[in-house]
């Protein structure tokens, strides 16, 4: 009994360590790959259609990056299925309607301060992926793809979700 409680106080030390930089917004950019999904323009059917192409890719990213250990293993993924990605948005956009395609590229960019309840990220360049739809020019959409995802429970939503491999890991020996 004695090792489970030593394994359980070393993970949950790991998982202090490992989210108390995401939480406190106190890591460096260089820590945090974004992703950015940009609308064609601010048109009402532009924005809607954005949310629709991001719950795609999301659920497309999330089985992909599952077993990314480092923000270089996620940018090796992101990069080796960019047009995987390019197809998803642009059968969402197809499926919808619009003439547009969507279409992504892994880049370093400039962003400003972000804060959301208990995540700040400072003004920096980070690394992100950028997922354009058609010209790119409206309002966009943003998360994080490593070291975590983010996403918003509905489109009017700023509330997010912090999904962690340790974190599922704990709850399973919780429960067993």
């Amino acid at each position: 009994m004695k090792w489970f409680v030593c394994a359980l106080c070393a993970v949950a030390l790991s998982v202090l360590m490992f989210c108390a930089p995401l939480f406190a917004g106190s890591g460096s950019e260089n820590e945090y790959l974004r992703i950015h999904i940009r609308a064609n323009s601010n048109s009402s059917v532009d924005q809607e259609v954005k949310y629709e192409v991001k719950d795609a890719v999301v659920e497309a990213l999330i089985p992909l990056l599952a077993n990314a250990e480092t923000k270089d293993q996620a940018k090796d993924i992101i990069s080796n299925n960019l047009s995987y990605i390019d197809d998803i948005a642009s059968k969402v956009l197809q499926e919808n309607g619009f003439c547009y395609q969507g279409k992504s590229r892994l880049t370093k960019e400039q962003f400003p301060a972000r804060a959301y309840d208990d995540l700040t990220l400072p003004a920096g360049e980070y690394d992100a992926l950028i997922v354009d739809l058609g010209s790119g020019q409206g309002n966009n959409w943003w998360c994080l793809v490593y070291p975590a995802f983010c996403f918003t429970k509905s489109k009017n939503s700023t509330n997010y979700e912090y999904i962690s491999k340790i974190w599922d890991i704990i709850n399973r020996v919780k429960r067993d």
